[in-house]
């Protein structure tokens, strides 16, 4: 079952159990519904995480947060947040938005600075918004905590998004402490494609992914916008 089809309860029991296991240093696998997801904390997670994808660390992972999150830790004007607004809230469409953000944010303080410089690049945050109840619950506990938390796909390094545990390698649960089954993911593709990824302070699309039209096609209808 997906998290649509998951009740308040459970949604609540997971994100408690993936917050507990990851604050103390483990990593786990959860399910998104843009695709399955690996979360982690502290250094030693991070570097498994990184090695069970094959992943180079010049590849930044994203830091687990909402919109309470985006709100304080990024660095954009007014008609920016609008536009994130109006895709992640009134049209609620997955949205990976990449901006600049405050460095010296008490909510990043916490974070091991090797983890840190592994979830930015060239002075941005990405953070990904509307990635299902199970994400949104966690990234609540996570900003109420002040524990932040980072992730990526839970796939081998350019293999294409997992949409279910069971297409998820080997190599990758095993590097688990804990894994969250909710079944299929909602938004599974036979292109493997995950969340669309843009980059609003220079106003670039980074990756066309999921709901990538709809996302573009309101950008320029309510906003006059087109992303380089």
């Amino acid at each position: 079952m997906t998290d649509t089809n998951t009740d308040a309860a459970q949604i609540e029991r997971d994100a408690q159990q993936v917050f507990d296991v990851v604050r103390d240093g483990g990593v786990a696998l959860i399910p998104l519904d843009v695709a399955y997801a690996l979360v982690a904390r502290s250094p030693d997670a991070v570097r498994r995480v990184y090695a069970a994808k094959g992943r180079e660390f010049g590849k930044p992972m994203g830091l687990v947060g909402g919109q309470s999150a985006h709100a304080a830790l990024h660095v954009l004007d007014d008609a920016r947040r609008a536009m994130v607004h109006a895709i992640t809230v009134e049209h609620d469409l997955p949205l990976s938005v990449v901006a600049p953000y405050v460095e010296q944010h008490a909510y990043l303080a916490g974070l091991d600075p090797f983890v840190l410089e592994t979830s930015t690049r060239d002075g941005t945050l990405n953070l990904l918004l509307n990635a299902g109840a199970l994400r949104t619950r966690l990234a609540h506990l996570c900003w109420t905590q002040g524990v932040a938390m980072v992730g990526t796909s839970a796939n081998v390094s350019l293999t294409g998004s997992r949409f279910s545990v069971q297409t998820i390698a080997p190599e990758i649960v095993s590097a688990c402490d804990l894994v969250i089954d909710h079944g299929v993911s909602r938004y599974a593709n036979t292109h493997g494609r995950s969340s669309t990824i843009i980059d609003f302070g220079n106003l670039r699309l980074l990756r066309h992914g999921l709901c990538g039209d709809a996302i573009l096609n309101l950008l320029l209808s309510r906003f006059g916008v087109t992303l380089a």
